[in-house]
């Protein structure tokens, strides 16, 4: 299964399990997707018996996670943590591999272009490994892009 269908999956049991009354167009904000999307997930996820829909009211459903849910839901949960260990893992072995560039090169210093979670890793693996970061053009940089790091040498131009 995807990793960001696995994510939204995880996402929408948990929901339902805290509140069974929450709604499509509540369920979308949280997920950051269209109605449509949480509506494609929720029948998937009703037709594999992993969610019971009940009419609440006229018009308001109630969302009912089933056993196999909430197992689903479990293994979910492992598979997440398991792959977000593994990609943090990868990454600062990426990250210290470019340290070691770093050193060999005669620099104890680097700037970090990027932001979100890999940007984080590399700050707290520099720090770790007593490589300084900094603002500085001029430094080799340790650029983000998605889940890549590359290291590049040369100042700025």
């Amino acid at each position: 299964m995807e990793t960001q269908e696995t994510a939204r999956d995880l996402t929408l049991l948990e929901e339902i399990e805290s509140d069974p009354n929450v709604n499509q167009s509540t369920l979308a904000t949280q997920l950051g997707v269209a109605v449509g999307t949480v509506n494609w997930h929720l029948k998937r996820l009703i037709e594999k018996g992993y969610v019971k829909v009940m009419r609440a009211e006229r018009k308001k459903l109630r969302y009912i996670i089933t056993p196999e849910g909430i197992a689903l839901r479990a293994r979910l949960a492992v598979d997440y943590l398991e792959n977000s260990f593994s990609l943090y893992r990868k990454t600062r072995q990426r990250v210290k591999g470019h340290i070691t560039q770093l050193r060999r090169a005669g620099h104890d210093r680097v700037r970090i272009l990027g932001e979100g979670d890999v940007a984080d890793i590399a700050r707290l693996t520099c720090l770790e490994q007593g490589i300084e970061t900094v603002k500085d053009g001029g430094a080799p940089t340790l650029e983000i892009k998605g889940w890549k790091v590359t290291l590049r040498m040369e100042a700025d131009q």
